[in-house]
Formats: structure tokens, C-alpha cells, sequence
């Protein structure tokens, strides 16, 4: 699993998909807890309320590993792994 991360391009990869993900999730969660006129079970919408603090918490994640990774690409940190 480690040699995943010690690549910085399957990084930035990785990140532009959490990115899209908690966009997703972002998304669905504010137009199905706040947009949504019908009615909905609890657990429905509990589960919409709790995707808008999971939904920016990963595009937090994804664009702290995308940082990390152009960061590590420009720089040239990539070593063979042994």
C-alpha cells in the first residue's frame, strides 16, 4: 500500500477522485436535506444532513493530497522503491 502513496501521480490521481466524490456528496446532500419539497424518512434525511459535513471534509482531503502531490512532482521527490 505503500508504494501506492510514494508515487505522487497515482496521489494526484486518487485526489482528483475524493475531489469528485465530495462534490457528489456535497451536492446530493445540500439539494436532498434543503431543496427537497417532498416528504422523506428521518434516517433519509439525517444520512442527507450528514453529507454535507462529509462532502467538504473530503474536498478538503482531496485538494490537501492534490497540493501534496504537484508539490512532490515539481520538485522531483520521486525515489525508487526498493
Amino acid at each position: 500500500m505503500f508504494e501506492f502513496f510514494n508515487n505522487p501521480q497515482n496521489v494526484l490521481n486518487l485526489s482528483s477522485r475524493v475531489l469528485g466524490a465530495g462534490l457528489a456528496l456535497l451536492l446530493a446532500g445540500i439539494y436532498g436535506a434543503y431543496l427537497y419539497g417532498g416528504h422523506v424518512p428521518i434516517v433519509a434525511l439525517v444520512m442527507m444532513h450528514a453529507m454535507t459535513i462529509v462532502g467538504p471534509t473530503l474536498l478538503k482531503i482531496g485538494y490537501v493530497m492534490r497540493l501534496l502531490a504537484q508539490h512532490r512532482l515539481s520538485k522531483g521527490l520521486v525515489r525508487a522503491v526498493t
